[in-house]
């Protein structure tokens, strides 16, 4: 009797392990495909002649892109079905590196960075739609840090992998097997009948109440929230090495350890603030606590001359309290959504990271043009001081988890 009744339970949990397995792996592969392009500059540089601007023009048409798309795409992932459209978007986004490598243009570029945009925009509303559905409650945290650590995975292994496929089939083969591994990847999910997420799959009792709005003040600022985040973030993993070199006499060798020890604890602290988010209701004072200190730490390198080990041991802090920020930042989110709407919730917010990932080059651009290497630390501060404003107005009312 006890095996009996133990069984539905335990074909749950294999279901919840199983999705999970998958739609990481999918999120893998969205970071995978962020970098195939800008670690292949150097190539299509000297196979197009064209300059560093054509090629950063590139880039910015996939954020245009990607923001402009991602909160339609969540609307159609919430009507149509989140595993349809994350299917389509891990084929359009191969496909498009796979037609780059059969016929390089400059114009075949654009067009494969806005397909790439288009594909990007899929993933968050997609991913966290499903996951928020079919993950237990009591591992949500946790879920949601296990699925934004494999894209952190899939971003640090890019420029490795890519290396390896220049140097084994050259550029265009290396754009073609990259591209073909979102098709596969689709296919996968298919094979192993990951589970949808849509409105029909989410009736409640109350479903013939009026439609709440997805644009409610909490969703607005969360949307401010991520941008914010996004900001505080790109100058330091963008413009961090050089910052380093040019303002505080850092080595170029010791800048990179440092930046290095940042981006690893950041996905280290995924995992664990995934823990921490399953442990508590109040996930702003979390984001709050993890950011204030961050921007202390952030501090303390903008004005001081610190030792290699030391700088390299406050970068690994700071990137382990922003790492951990991220599970309770989307349980932010799945909290202030409507009843069957977190692919939109996830839509409209996400777009916050794609205006950072538009202004952060301008501005911290900007500042290293002005020779003010240590304001890229100073200006990442600011808004990290905003970042935590922000989340204590968020978690003044804590919501009731919404049954997306």
């Amino acid at each position: 009797m006890v095996d009996i009744l133990a069984a539905p339970h335990q074909a749950k949990a294999d279901t919840s392990l199983r999705t999970l397995a998958a739609i990481s792996v999918a999120h893998w592969v969205s970071h995978f495909h962020l970098f195939v392009l800008p670690m292949l500059f150097p190539f299509l540089k000297e196979q197009l002649g064209v300059g560093y601007i054509e090629l950063g023009f590139a880039l910015t048409v996939f954020g245009v892109v990607s923001g402009l798309t991602q909160a339609p795409i969540g609307y159609l992932a919430d009507h149509i079905g989140a595993r349809k459209v994350l299917l389509i978007g891990l084929t359009v986004g191969g496909l498009a590196l796979i037609m780059l490598g059969l016929h390089l243009s400059y114009a075949s570029l654009i067009i494969c960075a806005a397909l790439l945009g288009l594909a990007n925009s899929v993933y968050h509303p997609c991913d966290y739609a499903i996951l928020s559905t079919h993950m237990d409650e009591a591992r949500m945290g946790r879920a949601f840090s296990i699925h934004t650590f494999a894209g952190f995975l899939g971003g640090a292994v890019a420029p490795t992998i890519m290396l390896m496929l220049v140097t084994a089939v050259g550029g265009l083969g290396a754009l073609i097997v990259a591209g073909a591994v979102g098709p596969v990847v689709a296919l996968l999910l298919i094979a192993i009948r990951i589970p949808d997420a849509s409105s029909a799959d989410r009736k409640t009792d109350d479903s013939a109440a009026p439609q709440q709005s997805i644009v409610t003040p909490a969703i607005i600022v969360l949307t401010i929230f991520f941008m914010l985040l996004g900001l505080s973030s790109a100058g330091i993993g963008n413009f961090g090495v050089v910052a380093l070199m040019s303002g505080y006499g850092v080595t170029f060798s010791a800048a990179n350890i440092a930046l290095t020890a940042y981006l690893g604890a950041s996905a280290a602290g995924v995992l664990a603030g995934g823990y921490l988010a399953d442990r508590t209701k109040r996930h702003g004072n979390v984001a709050a606590a993890s950011f204030a200190i961050n921007a202390v730490i952030i501090t303390i390198i903008a004005t001081v001359n610190l030792p290699s080990v030391v700088l390299t041991a406050a970068m690994a802090l700071a990137g382990f309290l922003g790492g951990v920020i991220a599970p309770s930042r989307d349980m932010l989110v799945r909290n202030a959504a409507p009843a069957g709407a977190a692919g939109r919730a996830f839509g409209i917010v996400s777009t916050g990271f794609n205006f950072s990932g538009i202004l952060s080059p301008l501005l911290f651009g900007w500042i290293m043009d002005q020779s003010l290497p240590h304001w890229v630390f100073g200006a990442s501060v600011a808004f990290m001081v905003l970042t935590v404003l922000l989340a204590l107005v968020t978690d003044r009312k804590p919501a009731e988890p919404a049954r997306a």
